[in-house]
């Protein structure tokens, strides 16, 4: 039985137990996550987030082999500013969507940063969900990347998109547009979802939201 707070996933070809936060996502502390080979074991591991993946549906661990889109999303674990050590290798996609009353005017924003090259994305997209705004910005973000074969981490404060992408949740909803990000994700050879928290002071996320709900105010100001 799973107790709280820990769940069953892959590292390394073998199936362990991984201390998780209150977003059900892999607990990060020190850049590191928390394993244990048996529940009732006293002894811990601390490993990096990248290494830990959900279970396959089918072949367990050692089938699982990807190279490509990391399954397991982490935190962002620079806190504030989001910049990791390999910065400069790796395109940072923060992503972001936004809806006026949930179904209603809904914008997205993505703010995607290689090096010292930066660009900005603000979109309205019609009448939608909040949740639907959040998953088309990070298809509109991966989108926008030519190079796949580059490092790329997607950030995002929805749970709802970082569940359906990363932790195997199936859609109840959305199913295309799902279905059309995870097809995306096939092409990179490394891909992770980075999961920040909202509204906390990280600029890039923060950039991202001004970018969407900027698009909701420049359609509405259009139509006046």
């Amino acid at each position: 039985m799973n107790k709280p707070g820990w769940k069953r996933m892959c590292f390394k070809g073998n199936k362990v137990w991984v201390a998780m936060d209150a977003d059900d996502l892999p607990e990060v502390n020190k850049g590191k996550v928390l394993i244990k080979y048996q529940l009732d074991q006293s002894h811990e591991y601390q490993v990096h987030p990248q290494s830990v993946r959900p279970l396959p549906q089918k072949g367990g661990c050692k089938s699982d082999s990807n190279t490509g889109a990391t399954a397991a999303a982490t935190r962002d674990s620079d806190g504030k500013s989001g910049r990791q050590a390999d910065d400069e290798a790796t395109i940072h996609v923060y992503t972001d969507g936004a809806s006026s009353g949930n179904p209603g005017p809904a914008g997205i924003g993505i703010f995607l940063r290689y090096g010292v090259h930066e660009k900005e994305i603000s979109q309205y997209i019609g009448i939608a969900t909040n949740n639907i705004a959040e998953l088309e910005a990070i298809r509109t973000g991966l989108s926008e990347i030519k190079n796949t074969g580059l490092p790329v981490r997607i950030y995002t404060d929805s749970s709802y998109a970082v569940g359906l992408l990363t932790q195997g949740w199936k859609p109840k909803k959305n199913h295309d547009l799902v279905a059309s990000i995870t097809k995306l994700m096939k092409l990179f050879k490394d891909l992770k979802f980075i999961k920040v928290k909202g509204h906390s002071g990280n600029a890039g996320n923060e950039k991202a939201d001004r970018l969407a709900t900027g698009a909701i105010k420049s359609a509405a100001a259009a139509r006046k």
